[in-house]
């Protein structure tokens, strides 16, 4: 009967030690449910509000796309106004542009006779 007691009193205190190692287990476990519900709570607020700057970029790019819109239809309204270049206003300026190659290479071919009499005279 005492070794019966003995081996009740070793069972009981192995489940006692068992229990407390669960106990102890649950408690840590709550502690980081506890931590990740705090967690998922941040991640959703940082959500929400990565949401309204979203929304807000959002409204501020479609305004200013309409202001774009508008300066768009500005701008054709104002270029219709303006008088039309002449073909003759044209032609006058690639002649302009024509003179002033012109005058370029008559430079550049003096700039050579140049360099040329300079050889022979040394």
């Amino acid at each position: 009967m005492l070794n019966e007691l003995e081996s009740l009193s070793g069972n009981i205190g192995r489940l006692i030690q068992i229990s407390e190692r669960h106990n102890q287990a649950r408690q840590a476990l709550q502690e980081q449910l506890e931590q990740l519900r705090a967690d998922y709570a941040n991640v959703q607020a940082e959500l929400e509000h990565v949401r309204e700057e979203r929304d807000t970029l959002q409204s501020e790019r479609d305004s200013l796309s309409a202001k774009i819109d508008d300066a768009q239809v500005r701008l054709n309204a104002i270029l219709e106004k303006l008088p039309r270049a002449k073909s003759g206003q044209h032609a006058e300026s690639d002649n302009q542009l024509d003179l002033l190659e012109a005058d370029s290479q008559e430079a550049h071919e003096t700039e050579l006779h140049g360099e040329h009499h300079q050889g022979e005279k040394a």
